[in-house]
This record gives structure tokens, sequence and C-alpha cells, in this order.
């Protein structure tokens, strides 16, 4: 058959070259992405390209987690008032004391993950992981029914002011029952991390994160559910999250196997994943009774100053990611290395890291000192608590840089399987450093205007329990026994 080459056919030539280079373009995008979302084997290729890929994404999940907080405090803060606002904040450290169990296992689970993982162990990595989905729903049972019987006596023990006590009640009793989502969510995220996958986890929090700020507004700026609507916006956000964070890892069985008998506690992994994750739990819990005893000294100021608190907090934990993220970081690319027996490489990796991340904390404390009013300008319309919180963020800014460093060498230590070092660090500076600094500046301070002492004691003594706590982490770091630790 003859071919007939018509006028529109040769014009239609150039259409399809472009259509074609189109088509080449996008795919080479797609690939980029499903790249992107593969597990990062950070066992080769240089240590802090490594680092920063790995970080990046979970850094701005670490942000949009970060979110959930800071919305429902923005929320309540401009729908409700100050004193929901405060009552939000008030709540803080009892839900971080009693979530402690999932901070356990997550880290155990990402260490272990992290080293079975680099050293091609499929068969321990599948039993690590069923492991540790048994475990969070045996701790997501005990929080779901301890939680909820002893958050208010804990409250009345906390002298949370009259006024606030039934809305921080009520916030801490939606959250503990619907503690499913926020367990698994932390869990599996921390698997995924564990197996190089920052991204995926990432995606998702973005998801559940649009998705608790669409349910924050509807729930209290149009139902007027108050404290209530917040808490139960997060609660559904989180199961969300948690609930593709599965469907991900089931997707990743080229990996590793989960099967029903892969769920069935063994003692040579359960144990490992609790002796592992133990410390760090126990840290968080230290952490939280040190908050709820300084939370104390907080409420003896009075509801504006509790509010600033709820500010300045919520603002600390955006300035404070970066620091969580490095760490997180760390824990992973050291918990591969030393998993693929590269010692030199775990080091020369934490150097790099470290540097990374104190360069960052560094932007962010020019930054805070700069817009720190506009910072506080969000949460609430009221211009002497703006100006109260600004003045005690400024207190803080410089702390971040020296967190960097705990926080990253910290995460080597842990990614090498020594979870003990930081625990005792963090019981250091904060029972033996931060608590009787507060109290101390606040005694010597007493005057008759000022009946509980200067208000400023409060973040001094974080500052200062900060700045000691990097001291003595680079201390052990270049003089622990790490280096010998392994799974």
């Amino acid at each position: 058959m003859q071919a007939i080459y018509t006028v529109e056919f040769c014009l239609s030539i150039p259409y399809n070259k472009k259509t074609t280079l189109f088509e080449e373009e996008r795919h080479k995008r797609m690939n980029l992405l499903k790249k992107l979302m593969e597990p990062v084997d950070m066992t080769e290729g240089s240590p802090w390209q490594k680092i920063v890929l790995f970080t990046v994404p979970m850094l701005i999940g670490n942000i949009a987690q970060q979110l959930y907080n800071t919305v429902d405090s923005v929320v309540v803060g401009n729908y409700v008032g100050d004193n929901a606002l405060a009552a939000v904040g008030s709540a803080g450290p009892i839900l971080n004391l009693l979530i402690v169990l999932f901070v356990g296992i997550s880290v155990g689970a990402g260490i272990m993950v992290s080293q079975y993982f680099g050293a091609r162990e499929r068969e321990k990595l599948s039993a690590t992981i069923g492991n540790c989905i048994t475990l969070t729903a045996i701790a997501t049972l005990f929080v779901m029914v301890v939680a909820s019987l002893i958050a208010r006596p804990l409250l009345e023990l906390l002298k949370t002011p009259e006024s606030i006590i039934d809305w921080c009640h009520s916030y801490l009793l939606i959250l503990f029952i619907g503690s499913a989502g926020l367990a698994y969510y932390n869990i599996l995220s921390g698997i995924l991390r564990g197996l190089g996958d920052s991204m995926s986890a990432l995606a998702y929090l973005l998801v559940s994160t649009i998705i608790n700020i669409v349910l924050d507004l509807l729930f209290v700026a149009e139902l007027g559910m108050g404290v209530n609507g917040v808490a139960l916006a997060t609660v559904i956000a989180q199961l969300i999250s948690a609930v593709l964070c599965m469907i991900r890892l089931k997707k990743m069985q080229y990996i590793f196997d989960l099967k029903k008998e892969d769920l069935k506690l063994e003692n040579q992994y359960a144990a490992k994943v609790i002796q592992l994750g133990l410390p760090s739990g126990i840290t968080q819990a230290i952490l939280s009774m040190a908050m709820i005893i300084v939370q104390s000294l907080t409420n003896s100021f009075g509801e504006m100053f509790i509010a600033a608190n709820v500010i300045v907090m919520r603002v600390d934990g955006f300035a404070m990611m970066p620091n969580f993220s490095f760490g997180t970081a760390m824990t992973t690319y050291a918990g591969q290395n030393v998993g693929a027996r590269q010692p030199e490489r775990v080091s020369r990796g934490a150097k790099q890291g470290t540097l990374i991340a104190m360069g960052t904390s560094a932007v962010i404390t020019g930054l805070i000192l700069l817009f720190g009013k506009s910072l506080m300008g969000i949460f609430t319309k009221t211009p002497e608590l703006v100006e109260l919180s600004r003045n005690m963020m400024g207190i803080l800014a410089v702390g971040y840089i020296a967190m960097a460093v705990t926080q990253s060498l910290s995460g080597v230590m842990r990614g090498a399987g020594d979870t003990i070092t930081p625990m005792w660090i963090s019981i250091v500076t904060t029972i033996l450093i931060r608590v009787p600094i507060a109290y101390g500046i606040s005694f010597l301070t007493k005057t008759a205007e000022l009946p509980y002492g200067r208000q400023e004691c409060i973040f001094i003594s974080l500052l200062v329990s900060w700045l000691l706590g990097a001291l003595i982490t680079v201390f052990f770091y270049r003089h622990g026994k790490w280096k010998d630790k392994a799974v």
C-alpha cells in the first residue's frame, strides 16, 4: 500500500515530537519521584549527602507533625480564647508522660530495623516488624485504659486552674481513647525510616495534617465544639496517617515478609525492642515528669503566663524540628552502617551531620530573633501576651545550636545500640540541672510584688540545661563505649 503524506500529516510531525519529548520528561519526573520514595541505603555514597537526603523529607514531616499541636493552639486561641489556649497547653506534659510506651517501641523498632536492613537479614527484619506491630497493640490498650483513669488526678496534682481544668481533662480523654492512630503512626513511620524510607511517612503526614486543619476549622469555628473539637480532629487525622503507613509497609514486602507468624511475640525480638527502646521511653518519661514539675511552677504564675508558655513551646516545637530530624537521621545512618560493619563511615557521617545540623539551627536562631513578635502574633491578638511570649522566646534562641549537637551525637549513639548513655544525659540535664535551677531562681527572686519569683526562671533553666547537655554529650561521644554496641 502506497503511503500518502498529506499537509495535515506533515504539520503534525513537530507536534508529535513535542509530545514525545513531553512524555519522556514526564517519565523522567516519575522515575525521580519513584526513586525518592524508595528506601535510602546509607551504607554507601557521600555520608553528608545521604544524611541530608534522608533528613529533608523527614524534617518537612516533623514540621507537619508539629502543625497538629500548633493548629490546635491557633484555632482555640483565635476562636475560643486565651483560656482555651492555656488549657490545651497545660494538657501537653501529661500527654507526653502517658505515651512513653509508644516512644520506647518506636525507638527500639527503628534501631533494630535499620541494623537488620543494613545487614540484609530478611528473616530477622520480618520478625522484628511483626513483633513491633503486636507490641504497639498491647501498649495502645494500656494507654487507653490507664491514662484515661489517671488524667484528672494528675491535672489536680499540678494545681491546674479551676477555670481550665475541665477543658484539659476532656481534651486528654479524647486523645487517650483515640490513641491507636498516634501509636501506630509513630511506630510504623519509625519502621519506614529504619528501612530508609522517610518520603512515605512525610507524604502521609502531610495528608493527615491537611485533614487535621480542615477538621479543626470545621469542629471549632463552624460547629463550636471548642477544645473537644480540636482533640477529635487530631484523633481522626492521626488514624488516617497510621492506615496509610500500614498500606505502604505491606507494599514493601520485597524487602521483608509480613506473615501471621511474624506477629507472634518472640522473646528474641520483642525483648530486644523493649531493651533498646526502654531507655528512650524512660528518658521521655523523665523529661515529661520534669515538664510536669516545671508546669506546676508555671501554673503558679497565672493564666497569662501559662498561655505565653504554650505559645513559646509551639514556636519552640518548630525551632527544634531540624535538631530532632537530624537526630533521627543520624540514628538510621549509624544503625545501617553499624549493621554493615563500617565504623569509620559512622564517625565521618557523625561529624558531617552534626556540623550541618548546627548551621541549620544557627539560621533558625537568627529568624527567631528577627521575627519573634510576628510569630507570637499568630496565636493571639492580646498585645501583652505577644510581648511576654517574645521576651521568653528570646531567652531560648541561642540554645538551639547546642541542641543540634546533643540530638545529632545522641542519635549516633542510639543507632549504634547505645541507648543508655543518652538516657542518663537527659536525666542529669533535666532532673539535676533544669528543675533545681528553675526553682532556685524562683526562690531567690521572690519579692512582695513577685510572690513566686521571676517568670524568666522557667526558660533560663531550660537554656542552661541545653548548653550543659551539649558539653556532656560531646564528652561521652568521644569517650563512650557506643562503638562497641550492636544488635
